[in-house]
């Protein structure tokens, strides 16, 4: 029956029973039924439905073959088709509804025809079209999670569905698609006229030695949906069933020409419609996570609204310094606050690959508690604090969450949780001091406060961001370790230098992000990874971008930005200071040097050589790691200071950075070992004004391991 297709064929038999009834000359009747069979088969069938998507506006799309208007919501644009245009749908919020009143009628068989362009694998089971109550009525036509398509038809109560295999339906490219049911044929789903799924429908009752009647059990009272999920649905691949919650989403690509007939085409017509035509390469956005223009620029941090792609920033509602980018003088590296990452920084090479870090996380056996749970950044936000040419400080606040929005450890009373101060104190070096800070006793345990995570665009598998080797760990003796990738990991036991301090991943790129601890860190999770991995997507795709409820998911494909690795993971030393604010410190930058040029680096942190000054004008208030800056105060206007730095092979220093309290607004005059320097790029001031005052700031570009004199005094 497939061939013409049932109600074609039923049609011809009543034509020729009503010439049967006028005539009996039987050489007529059989040359008037082969020209009735001859035209049926060449017919065209016309579609109870079509949707071309060339007449979109003011939330409708018009069904240009019954000129039903339908809803179209969400966000959602025109883009060039296969004809004419198509609609773009975002991955969330688009869905087109047609009312249940005007749903098409299909009963014994049908066929949906259709175009799509896939940018992206749903994060579970998206209908393509679906009129169904999802229980025990209706049909739909889905796409799943891998690129598998699904057809599925309640008959006499009971489901009958079909799947193709995984990557049925590619990315980034046009595909036609049909999906097919046929009572006595079952059902079957082609892609570029292919048949890549096929389903019998069940046999012959054995109770009663016949066929059963089949018919398809209509959802007449519920909308016809194209694109979207009809309620929220729980991501697939997910790690925890409680930090997973069921999400909102729909379809990602375009749709085009989409048609529903009430007969089941033929397999040639489908494959006659699939080489009907020929479409240029779909109008898709690049999907590269944004981190400002390339190269170097002018030291400082930038307010922007960063662009993604249009769809996933149509679902923002901010304004234009939505974002903040740091940039250096002498370094396309950048460090970018970006809403993608609900705002944690995240280090970018020159060849824009991106080091981000974890940040403070609590869990328990149902949850996650972080900032990557704050899926529109209503706890999290970024502002500068301080900006001149010789540093910038930026303050990074947010709640760890759960993906409920649920603050951690809330007050009974006060009904707050827990809340994180990150400040980052940042030089023209290309290295910036990580201080976090939180409330003492607020955060509770378990707690977790750094994990080094690579991520990747989409697109990228794991050995397109870093190499085989993948990190190396040291500590300031200068005694290291590497991370691999490996064929066996866990055959080969390595030994691992004690007291690990530095670690350094090895990205496919000229700058290599670094991370020095304080003494006494704990480095933990040191192992090696199966190499396999290096030519599969990051592991983890509900962070960075995603917008589902999702504290953890397992990557199907590499369609979407995601995270991997999560190791080295670090124990820092924590503080407690006097204001009761816990805090830990460790300094993050970028390099294009080898690991063994960190250590000069780490030890001149970690244990900074000692500064005297001569004269009781200043007071020397000590080495604040945390800064990376020896602070001073000016308890008069005395009109110099001289100030000595007993550098040493242990203690050396790698680029100087001093901040005198009460200084003024005046310029400084500083000699360096007798010669004056002139503010440039190895000289650098800048004034942090106070409702107390007005503080100096000075960056000074110097390499040495030897005693070095200063002498400042005011430039007027």
């Amino acid at each position: 029956m497939i061939a013409f297709g049932r109600k074609l064929v039923l049609n011809i038999f009543v034509e020729f029973g009503k010439l049967i009834v006028r005539t009996t000359d039987r050489r007529a009747l059989l040359l008037t039924f082969t020209l009735l069979l001859s035209i049926t088969c060449h017919a065209q069938p016309k579609p109870l439905a079509w949707w071309s998507f060339d007449e979109v506006s003011s939330s409708q799309v018009t069904d240009i073959q019954t000129k039903i208007d339908d809803t179209v919501s969400g966000n959602y644009r025109t883009v060039a088709g296969v004809s004419g245009t198509a609609l773009v749908f975002d991955g969330y919020t688009t869905v087109v509804v047609r009312n249940a009143d005007l749903a098409p009628r299909l009963q014994d068989e049908f066929t949906i025809d259709l175009w799509l362009v896939v940018a992206a694998y749903p994060w579970n089971d998206v209908p393509i079209v679906s009129h169904s109550d999802e229980k025990l009525r209706g049909y739909a036509l889905e796409l799943g999670p891998r690129g598998e398509l699904r057809l599925e038809v309640v008959v006499n109560g009971r489901r009958i569905s079909t799947q193709s295999d995984d990557i049925a339906v590619p990315l980034h490219a046009w595909m036609h698609v049909a999906a097919r049911y046929a009572a006595d044929d079952g059902l079957s789903i082609f892609v570029n006229g292919k048949a890549v799924a096929n389903a019998a429908m069940p046999g012959r009752n054995e109770s009663f030695g016949r066929v059963p009647t089949r018919r398809l059990q209509v959802a007449v009272d519920q909308d016809l949906i194209i694109g979207a999920v009809r309620e929220p649905r729980r991501p697939s691949s997910y790690h925890r069933f409680k930090g997973n919650q069921p999400s909102w989403y729909s379809f990602d690509g375009l749709i085009d020409e989409l048609k529903i007939y009430d007969v089941a085409l033929a397999d040639a017509e489908i494959a006659r419609v699939a080489a009907s035509a020929n479409p240029l390469t779909p109008e898709l956005s690049p999907r590269i996570m944004p981190s400002g223009p390339p190269g170097p620029g002018r030291f400082g941090a930038y307010l922007t609204t960063l662009t993604y792609y249009p769809e996933w920033d149509a679902l923002w509602r901010v304004g234009p310094h939505a974002d903040l980018v740091v940039r250096f003088d002498h370094s396309p590296a950048r460090v970018v606050f970006w809403r993608g990452t609900q705002y944690s920084p995240a280090w970018v090479t020159e060849n824009g690959l991106w080091m981000a870090d974890q940040s403070v996380e609590g869990y328990d056996d149902d949850y996650t508690w972080e900032h990557m749970n704050d899926k529109q950044n209503r706890y999290s936000h970024v502002r500068i604090v301080e900006q001149n040419d010789a540093r910038v400080v930026v303050h990074w606040r947010y709640a760890p969450v759960s993906v409920e929005n649920k603050l951690m450890n809330v007050d009974e009373r006060l009904g707050n949780g827990a809340w994180i101060d990150e400040y980052y104190y940042f030089y023209p070096d290309v290295t910036g001091v990580r201080k976090v800070t939180w409330k003492h006793d607020t955060l509770g345990e378990p707690v977790q406060f750094q994990e080094s995570i690579p991520l990747a665009h989409p697109g990228q598998t794991q050995g397109e961001v870093v190499h085989n080797e993948y990190a190396t760990v040291g500590n300031l003796a200068g005694d290291t370790q590497v991370l691999a990738y490996v064929d066996k990991p866990g055959e080969i036991e390595k030994q691992f230098p004690d007291d690990l301090t530095i670690q350094m991943h090895n990205l496919r790129a000229q700058q290599k992000p670094f991370i020095v601890f304080e003494p006494g860190n704990e480095m933990i999770y040191l192992r090696d990874l199966n190499k396999r991995s290096l030519s599969r997507p990051g592991s983890s795709s509900h962070w960075p971008v995603g917008q589902i409820l999702s504290d953890g998911r397992t990557s199907q494909a590499a369609d979407r930005a995601s995270s991997f690795l999560g190791f080295p993971i670090s124990e820092p030393v924590q503080h407690q200071g006097d204001d009761g604010m816990d805090y830990i410190n460790s300094l993050y930058g970028m390099t294009d040097r080898p690991f063994e040029e960190l250590l000069p680096l780490a030890r001149s942190w970690s244990h900074p050589p000692p500064m005297t000054v001569d004269g009781d004008d200043f007071e020397v208030l000590g080495y604040d790691r945390s800064e990376r800056v020896y602070r001073l105060y000016r308890k008069s206007q005395a009109s110099s200071v001289r100030i000595s730095i007993a550098a040493s092979n242990d203690s050396p220093i790698r680029n100087l950075a001093l901040l005198f309290e009460n200084w003024g607004t005046t310029a400084p005059r500083v000699h360096l070992d007798g010669r004056e320097l002139a503010s440039g790029d190895t000289f650098r001031y800048g004034h942090r004004h106070t409702l107390s005052g007005s503080d100096l700031i000075i960056w000074i570009e110097l390499q040495t391991e030897k005693l070095v004199s200063l002498t400042l005094s005011d430039s007027d």
